[in-house]
């Protein structure tokens, strides 16, 4: 580790703080010369799929709760982007970077803790998926997609439900040998979220044994949260109970990510 472990020693940054930003900086650096591969992922597909979907087939489907399918949609494609994000970050990337990079090694070889690790990929995580989603809102206005100023609030909504993904695939992405285990999290967790959490229908037109499990999902109480907020009116549950357990997620799985790293690089 050469550019990271002259940032620790800046001077300027409260001693606690540097490892931290250390951490970001390679981050940051990675994403400016690889940006350009996560522009169609991150932003043409979502534009492509709501135009589509939304414009398209929501020519057919017409009306959803009283709002034309486009605008339905829209929070739903918007926080499954985010979803997506946090999931394609955490799982391979931080794979790599223990078992064939090893990278985190090398940080840790550096004055930067387990903890530090585990704060530094947060932090540019936020702003990887804030990045993708302020462009996305940008292009969404001019669908007229968005129906009241609190559509702004899908900016922290989102913040929140990467802290909530990204620590528990982060832990789990630190605890496996083979990325053979990651076919079984898109499978039966990703996949599953991403459709049965309101993105595209109603929660309600589940059978009812089913619910609990959308109920279940961070993804569920981020699109309620973001739909809310884009047309304007109250989430059928209280926004306390929305946004405490999206913070839940987060504190347990950041308690997890933190174990598991200082388990992994003690090895």
């Amino acid at each position: 580790m050469t550019t990271e472990t002259t940032a620790v020693t800046r001077v300027g940054d409260p001693p606690r703080l540097r490892p931290v930003v250390a951490v970001v900086e390679r981050y940051l650096t990675l994403y400016r010369r690889l940006w350009q591969a996560s522009v169609f992922s991150s932003f043409v597909l979502p534009i492509l799929f709501l135009i589509s979907i939304g414009i398209g087939v929501g020519g057919y489907v017409g009306s959803v709760e009283g709002v034309d399918y486009l605008s339905w949609i829209v929070p739903g494609v918007l926080v499954s982007t985010a979803f997506q994000i946090c999931v394609g970050e955490s799982t391979y990337p931080v794979l790599g970077d223990f078992k064939w990079v090893r990278a985190y090694h090398a940080m840790r070889a550096a004055p930067v803790s387990p903890k530090d690790i585990v704060h530094g990929h947060l932090i540019y995580m936020i702003f990887r998926v804030e990045l993708s989603i302020a462009a996305f809102l940008l292009v969404v206005a001019f669908f007229g997609g968005l129906h009241s100023p609190w559509a702004l609030a899908t900016v922290p909504v989102c913040a929140l439900l990467t802290a909530a993904v990204v620590t528990p695939v982060t832990a789990f992405a630190a605890t496996i040998e083979s990325d053979s285990y990651f076919a079984l999290l898109f499978r039966f967790v990703v996949i599953p979220a991403t459709l049965f959490s309101g993105v595209f229908f109603p929660v309600d037109q589940l059978p009812a044994a089913i619910r609990p499990v959308a109920y279940a999902s961070p993804v569920w109480h981020a699109v309620e949260l973001s739909r809310a907020a884009t047309l304007g009116r109250a989430p059928g549950w209280p926004i306390v109970v929305h946004v405490g357990y999206l913070l839940l997620w987060a504190v347990v799985g950041l308690i997890a990510a933190r174990r598991a790293f200082a388990r992994r690089l003690e090895d």
